[in-house]
């Protein structure tokens, strides 16, 4: 948690809560995060975040700091400041959890509490389940296209900050991948560590075979060797090479890394230089500037690749590092409030969202609908997960996380996780919803004139 994270909120945030609270407006209201629309080439969405909004939630309050610093600012009052100081959040939150599949205009999570509470949680909730959403669909989206080979996080270096890049290693681990490159990841989230050698290490040698020997010294049971710092194929002979010293040295070596180049036609020319050499074991890695899109493309091209090491493209979600999520508030003091805006309509009052499922386990319809309304046979999504302001559960381990997204894309048709244009999922507004929303709507409209 980032320290005085009270203060991670856009100015207007307190602005509003000022103005609440000289208002008297301290009652209860309801705010729906959801996304309006999906990123290009997406049918579905990973529920991601979740941990850090009720770490923040639950910690919410005013360092003497941070007071010090608005008060500095000049425009805040000495009273809203006061009350300022003893704020703590004592709402309630409902989500769907960490590693669920959700879909558009569906709520994803829904925090009630008095407004001034409710309003100022709204950019940290936001940044976080946005951001890892995000992270967790790319990375879901490589595992499927991958097809059973293994993936390792090596996005470190190029996501956008340290919080990005320990992100991204979390994201990674529930979508799938089996390790990251990220030491402090792999220790602060229990992710096996993984790496290979850098191209400095090669150069730093006068000859490549012996930075190989130096390097399957040091570390003889967990060895991959990066060919291509010179000569990729004559790099995969001295890889041959080292690999039969190991092997007279009761060792094997684990793998071969290849960074550049042609990957379908050199992975299965090194391929072939390994099994040459009865080498089988062998595993050939690939690396740089991978994601969904060219790992398709390498394994329709039988490419003899084993595991793939995604970085940059995945970590920053390259294709779509954006999405248009919303906070928005839908109850105040127990009267349902929805926005008109072209194009940006919001649905009005606390929501639920159903999963329905055919006979043969599959989703068949998400339904959306007040929070009350019960549909036959359906599984309701957002979960309780934050009472009075505490937890209502222990946070679940991250292998459970995982488990979850594993059997929601299990139960998902396959049509939905196309990598281009992929047909949308059907989430249908349940009947009682849309008559709120069209009384609502005329209040509205009856008010304006």
């Amino acid at each position: 948690m980032i320290e005085d994270s009270a203060l991670f909120a856009d100015l207007y945030e307190l602005t509003m809560a000022q103005a609440f609270f000289q208002q008297g407006m301290f009652a209860q209201a309801t705010y729906s995060l959801f996304t309006r629309q999906y990123p290009p080439n997406r049918a579905f969405l990973v529920a991601a975040g979740l941990e850090d909004v009720l770490d923040y939630l639950e910690n919410l309050c005013f360092s003497p700091a941070s007071l010090d610093y608005l008060r500095s600012i000049g425009i805040f009052d000495n009273n809203f400041l006061e009350y300022l100081k003893d704020l703590r959040f004592t709402g309630s939150v409902r989500a769907i959890p960490e590693g669920r599949l959700f879909f558009t205009d569906e709520p994803v999570l829904e925090v009630t509490a008095p407004i001034i509470e409710a309003q100022l949680a709204e950019t940290f909730i936001i940044n976080q389940i946005n951001f890892q959403s995000l992270l967790t669909t790319k990375a879901a989206r490589c595992v499927l296209a991958a097809s059973g080979c293994s993936l390792a996080d090596f996005g470190s270096r190029r996501t956008h900050g340290i919080d990005a890049a320990l992100k991204m290693a979390r994201c990674g681990y529930i979508a799938g991948f089996e390790s990251t490159s990220n030491v402090l990841a792999s220790q602060r989230y229990g992710i096996p560590p993984s790496g290979t050698m850098a191209h400095s290490f090669i150069s730093s040698f006068v000859a490549e075979i012996d930075a190989f020997r130096a390097y399957a010294a040091s570390f003889p049971d967990r060895a991959i060797l990066l060919l291509d710092t010179y000569d990729t194929i004559q790099g995969a002979y001295n890889a041959v090479t080292v690999a039969k010293e190991m092997e007279a040295d009761g060792h094997k070596l684990v793998g071969v890394r290849l960074d550049s180049g042609d990957f379908a036609d050199l992975s299965k020319q090194v391929r072939r230089t390994l099994d040459e050499a009865d080498l089988r074991y062998v595993k050939v890695v690939a690396s740089g500037g991978l994601d969904e899109y060219e790992i398709d493309t390498l394994l329709r091209a039988h490419a003899p690749i084993d595991i793939f090491g995604v970085g940059t493209k995945v970590g920053v979600s390259a294709d779509a590092p954006w999405s248009d999520m919303a906070y928005k508030l839908v109850v105040y003091d127990g009267r349902p409030v929805m926005k008109l805006s072209p194009e940006k309509v919001s649905l009005p009052g606390a929501k639920q969202a159903f999963r329905l499922y055919d006979p043969n386990g599959k989703f068949s319809q998400d339904i959306i609908a007040p929070s009350d309304e019960n549909p036959p046979e359906g599984e309701a999504l957002l979960q309780t997960v934050i009472l009075g302001g505490r937890r209502t559960a222990p946070s679940p381990r991250l292998d459970v996380i995982r488990g979850r997204l594993t059997d929601d894309l299990q139960c998902l048709d396959d049509s939905h996780k196309g990598l281009y244009n992929p047909p949308h999922y059907p989430v249908a507004i349940s009947a009682n919803l849309q008559q709120l929303t069209l009384q609502v709507r005329s209040t509205i409209q009856e008010d304006l004139g």
